[in-house]
C-alpha cells in the first residue's frame, strides 16, 4: 500500500531506471531492486506493477539507513486492488466489479500508473452496500429483495468466492434474479477466472484449469468454451492496441485508447476502432480473429449481428494483408481505399 502523505514519492522501475541513467529493459536484465538490502516494494505482492517509496530508495543508494515506513493503519492510505479486495474479504476478481461502483470509480486515484482507493472509501463502501452477500434461500420474492442488474457481477463473485460448485439455480434462487441472468454471469466469471489461473499456469487446458479451481465439469462447458476465446482476445489485445495508436498519429482517432474487444457468441473475438478523425477516410474499423480487417460505415454500430461476416461492397471494404498485418499496412491501406 501507498502509505498516507507519501503519493508524491512512488516510483515505478522506469522511474527507478531513470534514475540510475539507463534503460528500463537494461535496468530489468540487471535486476538491482533484487539486491540483499534493497527496500521492499510498497506494491502488494503478486502485483504486475513494482511500486517503491522514493524515500527509502534514495537513502539505499546513498548508502544510509533504509527510513522503516510509517506503522499502524490511516484512514488515507491508498490500497491496490488486491489490497482492497483483501479488506472486504473477497477475491481481486469480485473488487474488479465493485470498482464500477459510482462512489469507488469517484475516490479512484491512479498512482505509479496503477489504480488505488483509499482505505475510508472502501470501508464506507462496505458499510453502504445493501443487503447480504448471501441471501437466505427461501426468501418471499415479494419482499423486494431482487438483485438490480448493475450489483448482479457483484453479488454472483461473492457466491462463487465462497463456493466453487454454485449452480444457476442456487444464483437464481438466491439473488431473486432470472435464471438466464444468473447463468450468464455464473459464465462470464468462471469463464475470466479459468483465463486467469492459465496465465499464471500456461501448461494447464481450459478444462484443467476449471477443475484446480473446483467448477465442475458439468457446469463448466459453456465457461470453458469462452475462457479459450478469451485467452485468444488477451493476446490480440496489444496487437489491436497498436494499430489504434497508428491511427491516432495518422491523425483519424482523437484518442489513442485500445479498441474495446468483444466476444460475440463467446466463439470469436472482435473489435472496432471508430475513426473520430476530421480526416479519417471511413467511420470505423473492425477486426475479426477469422478474416482480419474490414471498414464499417456506422461508427455507432460497427460490429453487425450474427456470425456471418458482412458481404464485400458499398462502404464494407475487406483489408488486405491476413488477419494481423502490421499496424503501418493498415494505415497504408487505409489511404489507398476507395471511401
Amino acid at each position: 500500500m501507498i502509505r498516507a502523505g507519501r503519493q508524491h514519492l512512488v516510483r515505478t522501475l522506469a522511474d527507478l531506471a531513470a534514475q540510475q541513467g539507463v534503460g528500463i529493459d537494461h535496468y530489468t536484465r540487471l535486476k538491482p531492486y533484487q539486491a540483499e538490502g534493497f527496500p521492499a516494494p510498497i506494491s502488494s505482492e503478486g502485483s504486475r506493477t513494482r511500486l517503491y517509496d522514493g524515500d527509502q530508495v534514495d537513502a539505499y543508494l546513498q548508502g544510509k539507513p533504509v527510513p522503516p515506513l510509517p506503522d499502524g493503519e490511516d484512514e488515507s492510505d491508498l490500497l491496490d486492488r488486491r489490497e482492497c479486495a483483501a479488506l472486504l474479504g473477497v477475491s481481486p476478481r469480485s473488487w474488479d466489479v465493485y470498482k464500477r461502483d459510482p462512489a469507488l470509480t469517484a475516490a479512484r486515484i491512479e498512482a505509479g500508473g496503477v489504480e488505488h482507493w483509499p482505505r475510508h472509501a472502501v470501508k464506507a463502501y462496505q458499510a453502504d452496500r445493501p443487503g447480504d452477500a448471501a441471501p437466505k434461500p427461501g426468501r418471499p420474492k415479494s419482499t423486494g429483495d431482487q438483485v438490480p442488474r448493475d450489483q448482479v457481477a457483484a453479488r454472483v463473485a461473492e457466491l462463487l468466492d465462497a463456493d466453487p460448485t454454485i449452480s444457476a439455480a442456487t444464483v437464481t434462487a438466491r439473488l431473486g434474479v432470472h435464471r438466464n441472468t444468473g447463468q450468464d454471469a455464473l459464465t462470464r466469471l468462471r469463464a475470466g477466472r479459468i483465463a486467469d489461473h492459465i496465465a499464471a499456469h500456461p501448461t494447464l487446458t481450459p478444462t484443467e484449469a476449471a477443475a484446480h479451481l473446483g467448477y465442475p465439469a458439468a457446469q463448466t462447458r459453456r465457461a470453458t468454451a469462452r475462457a479459450e476465446v478469451l485467452l485468444r482476445a488477451r493476446q490480440a489485445a496489444p496487437y489491436l492496441a497498436d494499430v489504434a495508436a497508428a491511427l491516432h498519429r495518422a491523425g483519424w482517432t482523437t484518442e489513442q485508447a485500445a479498441p474495446d474487444v468483444h466476444l460475440p457468441g463467446d466463439d470469436r473475438v472482435v473489435a472496432a476502432i471508430v475513426l473520430d478523425g476530421d480526416q479519417a477516410p471511413v467511420p470505423a474499423l473492425v477486426w475479426d480473429e477469422r478474416y482480419g480487417w474490414r471498414t464499417a460505415s456506422s461508427r455507432r454500430h460497427p460490429i453487425t449481428k450474427g456470425a456471418v461476416p458482412p458481404p464485400e461492397g458499398g462502404s464494407v471494404r475487406y483489408l488486405a494483408g491476413g488477419v494481423t498485418p502490421p499496424p503501418g499496412d493498415v494505415v497504408t491501406a487505409l489511404t489507398t481505399i476507395d471511401a
